[in-house]
C-alpha cells in the first residue's frame, strides 16, 4: 500500500488524484476499521491511518474515509478550541480545497462557502490566487494551504488574500516550513522540475521555506500568530488523532482599519 500511494503521488496529476483516490480509499477502509486512531473530522476510528508521503512515506497519516492528513486533523481541532469558525457567521473562501473539508464545511449553515484553485476539479472558482477577482474586503475568513510554495510570486499571492479580507478578518496559510535552513531557500534558475526536486523536495515547488516564512507573511500586511498549539494538548490526544507534532499554526490577521 505504502509503494502504490508513493507512486500515485509522484506521477499522477493531482486533479486527476482528486477525481479517483476517495473512491478507491474508501474501499481499503474497511480493512483499517479499529480503535486505536480517530479522525476527528468524520468521528471515524481506525486500528490506523494509511501511509502517505511522494518520497518519503509517513506512517499512520492518512485517514481513508475523510482523507484527511495529520495537518488537517490539527487544524480542525485548532478551530474548535480557539475560533469561532463553528459558532459565527462567516464568508469563507476555501483557495485549493482539501477533500476532507469540503462536503463539512458545504454543511455548516452559520458558512457562506466559496471553494476556488486554478485547476481543481473540487474548486467552484477558478482563479490565481496572485490575481483574484474579488472586491476587496468581501471575505471574513481565507483558507489557503499548502498553495503559496507553489506559486511564482508568494508574497503578492499573501498580498491578494490580505486585500480581499475584511478589516478585522483571518486566515490560515499553512506552508511546508524547515526553520533549520535558515532563510527561505529560492534559488532563481531552479527551472526544471528536476532541479525544483533537488532543491525543495518536490518538483512543483517554487521555494523551501525556512525560519523567516512568518515575516514573509507580515510583509504582506498581516498581524502574524505562530501558535504552537498542537504542545498544548496532551500526548494521548496526539496520538489518539495522529497529530504533527511540530506542526506551527500560522493564524494571520488583517488590522481592524485594514492598513497595510
Amino acid at each position: 500500500m505504502k509503494k502504490i500511494i508513493s507512486w500515485a503521488l509522484r506521477y499522477i496529476p493531482r486533479k486527476y488524484l482528486q477525481y479517483f483516490s476517495h473512491l478507491f480509499l474508501r474501499l481499503i477502509a474497511v480493512f483499517y476499521r479499529g480503535n486505536n486512531v480517530e479522525c476527528p473530522i468524520n468521528g471515524r476510528t481506525y486500528r490506523k491511518f494509511l501511509p502517505y508521503g511522494r518520497i518519503e512515506s509517513r506512517e499512520n497519516a492518512l485517514c481513508p474515509d475523510s482523507l484527511s492528513l495529520e495537518r488537517h486533523r490539527l487544524m480542525w481541532l485548532f478551530l474548535k478550541d480557539k475560533t469561532d469558525f463553528f459558532t459565527g457567521e462567516h464568508k469563507l473562501l476555501h483557495i485549493a480545497p482539501e477533500l476532507c473539508f469540503i462536503p463539512e464545511f458545504r454543511r455548516m449553515k452559520n458558512l457562506e462557502y466559496h471553494t476556488a484553485d486554478l485547476e481543481s476539479p473540487l474548486a467552484d472558482i477558478r482563479l490565481d490566487v496572485q490575481n483574484m477577482p474579488f472586491k476587496d474586503a468581501t471575505y471574513d475568513i481565507v483558507f489557503c494551504n499548502h498553495v503559496l510554495e507553489h506559486v511564482d510570486d508568494d508574497i503578492q499571492a499573501m498580498k491578494e488574500i490580505h486585500r480581499v479580507l475584511k478589516p478585522g478578518g483571518w486566515a490560515i496559510l499553512q506552508s511546508p516550513v524547515y526553520p533549520e535552513i535558515g532563510p527561505t531557500l529560492e534559488v532563481r534558475d531552479a527551472n526544471t522540475p528536476r532541479k525544483r526536486e533537488q532543491l525543495y523536495g518536490q518538483s512543483d515547488h517554487q521555494r523551501k521555506y525556512g525560519n523567516d516564512y512568518a515575516q514573509r507573511l507580515r510583509s504582506a500586511g498581516f498581524l502574524v500568530q505562530e501558535d504552537d498549539y498542537v504542545k498544548t494538548l496532551s500526548p494521548e490526544m496526539q496520538k489518539r488523532y495522529a497529530l504533527p507534532v511540530d506542526e506551527v499554526i500560522f493564524f494571520c490577521q488583517k488590522t481592524t482599519d485594514g492598513a497595510v
